[in-house]
C-alpha cells in the first residue's frame, strides 16, 4: 500500500472524522473512519456532474451549499436523492483513483472539519483501494498503454473496417475531441467522471479509431568541431626501438 493508502487505513482504525487534506491534489473526508466524500484537483466535483446533466447550475449549486447544504439541495432544485447518491459516488470513485497513488506530499489531518454534503453516505476504505485496483486492471486489461490518458484525443481520419459501433460515453469523447483536449480535460467539458473516460479512451484506441502518439523526437546530435580527429596510432612504449 502507497503512504496514503496506510494514513487512511489508520484513521479508519481510529474511526476518525475530519478532512484529511493531500496538498493541493484533493480533501478526503471522513466520518467515524469512513469516507464521505473526495475532492481531487485533476476530476470534475458533484457540482460539475450536475450542472452538465442540467439538473441545475453551478452558481445555484453553491448558494444552495452556502444555505443549508444536502438538505436544502435536495428541498430546493430538481435534484433526487438517487441523482445526488449517483454523482457523489462517481466522484468519490472518481478521486479515489487519482489520489491514492498520490505521493511525495504530507497530508494534513483536521479534526472535526465536515464536507457540506454531510455523512449522507459512506465508504469503506478497503473497499475504496480494492475497486482503484480493479479499475487500473481494466484499464490495462483494454489497453496496455498509458500514454493514451495524458496525450491530446486524436480521432483517426477513416474507419479501419467497415463499420463501428460507439458507446455512449465514446460518441461524446469522439464529437468533442479537437486534437488538443487530453481526456482529463475532456472530461470536465462534457462533465462526465475521468475514468469512465480514459476508459472510453483506451477502447477507442484498442479499436483503432485513434490516431497513433508521434514517434518521440531523436535527441539533438552532437555538434561536431571543425576540425578531424584521425585515429592516433599506438605509441610505442618507452625505451622500445621501431622494428626494420
Amino acid at each position: 500500500m502507497t503512504q496514503l493508502d496506510t494514513l487512511l487505513a489508520s484513521l479508519a482504525r481510529e474511526r476518525s472524522t475530519g478532512a484529511l487534506r493531500i496538498g493541493r491534489n484533493g480533501t478526503v473526508y471522513l466520518a467515524d473512519g469512513r469516507v464521505t466524500y473526495m475532492e481531487c484537483a485533476q476530476t470534475p466535483g458533484v457540482e460539475r456532474l450536475l450542472a452538465a446533466r442540467c439538473l441545475m447550475s453551478e452558481t445555484k449549486l453553491r448558494a444552495l451549499q452556502a444555505e443549508g447544504g444536502c438538505e436544502r439541495l435536495l428541498a430546493e432544485g430538481p435534484v433526487t436523492a438517487g441523482e445526488l447518491q449517483y454523482a457523489v459516488l462517481s466522484v468519490v470513485l472518481d478521486a479515489a483513483f487519482f489520489l491514492l497513488p498520490v505521493t511525495g506530499s504530507r497530508p494534513k489531518f483536521r479534526p472535526g472539519e465536515r464536507h457540506w454534503l454531510g455523512g449522507q453516505w459512506f465508504f469503506d476504505v478497503a473497499g475504496l483501494v480494492r475497486e482503484c485496483a480493479r479499475r487500473r486492471a481494466q484499464l490495462a486489461q483494454t489497453w496496455p498503454s498509458a500514454d493514451v490518458d495524458t496525450l491530446p484525443v486524436r480521432p483517426a481520419p477513416r474507419l479501419p473496417g467497415h463499420g463501428v459501433t460507439l458507446s455512449r460515453i465514446q460518441w461524446e469523447v469522439v464529437v468533442r475531441a479537437d486534437g488538443k483536449a487530453t481526456p482529463m480535460e475532456l472530461a470536465k467539458q462534457i462533465g462526465r467522471p475521468c475514468y469512465p473516460v480514459l476508459l472510453a479512451v483506451r477502447r477507442l484506441a484498442a479499436a483503432g479509431l485513434l490516431e497513433p502518439p508521434d514517434p518521440p523526437r531523436p535527441p539533438p546530435a552532437e555538434r561536431r568541431t571543425g576540425t578531424n580527429r584521425k585515429t592516433a596510432e599506438p605509441e610505442a612504449s618507452a625505451g622500445a626501438l621501431p622494428r626494420r
